[in-house]
């Protein structure tokens, strides 16, 4: 029998699927347990719209995507930070305060798109990677400078 899988079954398929199973299974566990439902040409139209609708809004994220990886690319972001006599910064900064200063720039990225290797703890330049979507990066620049009182 056919079925159209409305949930992942392990050992069957994923959600989405169209597979041929047993009689016994689809209608003992799979009808029973709403996991499935029969493939006839409504069921199979139904899904073939799902997937294409899925697809449409995958390409659009990914649109939004690019267009944030070229606002961000190459971008100098300035940052002052407290600092004792020395120079030495108290603290460090972190993707949150990196996050609101590209805000200030009108640019939304979340702080957990920003990949920090390791915390920036003393003045200077840094590159910084922020990861917009899976294979979509963008490199900008942050500039730590040290707050004049």
């Amino acid at each position: 029998m056919k079925v159209v899988l409305l949930k992942d079954v392990k050992g069957t398929g994923k959600k989405g699927e169209i597979k041929e199973v047993a009689d016994g299974f689809a209608t003992n566990f799979l009808f029973k347990n709403n996991m499935a439902k029969r493939a006839d040409n409504n069921a199979i139209n139904e899904n073939n719209m799902q997937k294409s609708a899925q697809n449409f809004h995958k390409q659009e994220e990914i649109k939004e995507a690019k267009a944030l990886a070229k606002q961000i690319e190459g971008k100098l972001i300035t940052l002052k930070i407290k600092c004792g006599a020395n120079g030495k910064m108290f603290g460090s900064v972190t993707s949150k305060e990196i996050a609101d200063a590209l805000i200030k720039e009108n640019i939304k990225l979340d702080k957990k798109k920003i990949d920090l290797k390791e915390p920036i703890k003393s003045v200077g330049v840094y590159k910084v990677v922020a990861k917009i979507y899976p294979e979509i990066s963008a490199t900008f620049s942050v500039d730590v400078l040290p707050l004049l009182d």
